[in-house]
Order: C-alpha cells, then sequence, then structure tokens
C-alpha cells in the first residue's frame, strides 16, 4: 500500500461539480492498494500516518502529530500511485488492486484511520472522477509504502 501525505491548510474534493469533502488544517493522504495489500499493511500504515509528527509547535519545530493539533483528514483512493514505469512511457498499473479487492481495504483504510484518529475523516469516491483542490502547507509531501516499513 503506498501513500502520499500532504500537509495542508485547507482540501477538499469535488465531485461531478459537488463538494463531497472539505477540511482546514490536516492531511491529504492518497491511497494507492495492490493486490498484495493486508489488514495488517493498513493497521500499520494508519497508525504511522496519525503519529507523524509533521506539524509546528510552539517553537515552529515539527514535533507534533494529527492527533496532537486535533487536525482533520481527507483520505482519497488513487490507483495511479501503483504505477510501474519501467518499460516505454505508458505507465502500468497491474499492480493496482482490482475493484473487488481494493474497495474493501479502502473501506477498513477510512474506518482504522477514524478509529485512530477518533473522529469522522473526509473521503473521496472510489472509482470516481475527482477533482482534489489543496493548499499545500510547507509545503511537506511524503510518501510512505508499507512494504518498504523494515
Amino acid at each position: 500500500m503506498k501513500t502520499v501525505i500532504q500537509r495542508v491548510t485547507e482540501a477538499s474534493v469535488t465531485i461531478n461539480n459537488k463538494i463531497v469533502s472539505k477540511i482546514n488544517t490536516g492531511l491529504l493522504i492518497l491511497v494507492g492498494i495492490e493486490n498484495e495489500d493486508t489488514t495488517e499493511d493498513i493497521d500499520w500504515l494508519t497508525k504511522k500516518i496519525v503519529n507523524l509528527r509533521i506539524f509546528n509547535d510552539e517553537n515552529d519545530v515539527m514535533n507534533k502529530s494529527l492527533i496532537d493539533i486535533n487536525g482533520e483528514a481527507i483520505v482519497v483512493s488513487q490507483f495511479t500511485l501503483q504505477a510501474s514505469t519501467k518499460k516505454g512511457n505508458r505507465p502500468s498499473y497491474i499492480k493496482a488492486a482490482k475493484p473487488e479487492i481494493a474497495i474493501p481495504l479502502y473501506e477498513s483504510f477510512v474506518k482504522e484511520f477514524e478509529n485512530k484518529l477518533g473522529k469522522p475523516i473526509g473521503t473521496g469516491e472510489f472509482g470516481a472522477d475527482m477533482k482534489v483542490s489543496l493548499l499545500n502547507d510547507g509545503p511537506v509531501t511524503i510518501l510512505i509504502d508499507s512494504k518498504l516499513r523494515e
């Protein structure tokens, strides 16, 4: 499971010209799911992300987590994170999980993230054409791959 985590001062997801999720200070998290991903990946990633100390403390040092600042989050499924660009110029998405595998894992990720954060979060809509808007704060953008945790 691959994630792109962006610290934001605001973010939103729009589908068919309707805003379906909107947050202020917090994280916009893009999630790419592959066939080999499991609930173990979800547990590890959600714990890692809610506890990442990437928000500034009173001394302007990145020393606070999403939990510490009582921040908000949006989680968006993005199969293109599983792109392979080894051959040619057209990315291959062969590693991206098919919907029958990806949807339950995405839903589990959202539920587990909400449990660890202690409040509801925003989402996109799996498979929809989404317009994601954000104001990256910093900028702070972090990539985490659950297969590279050791």
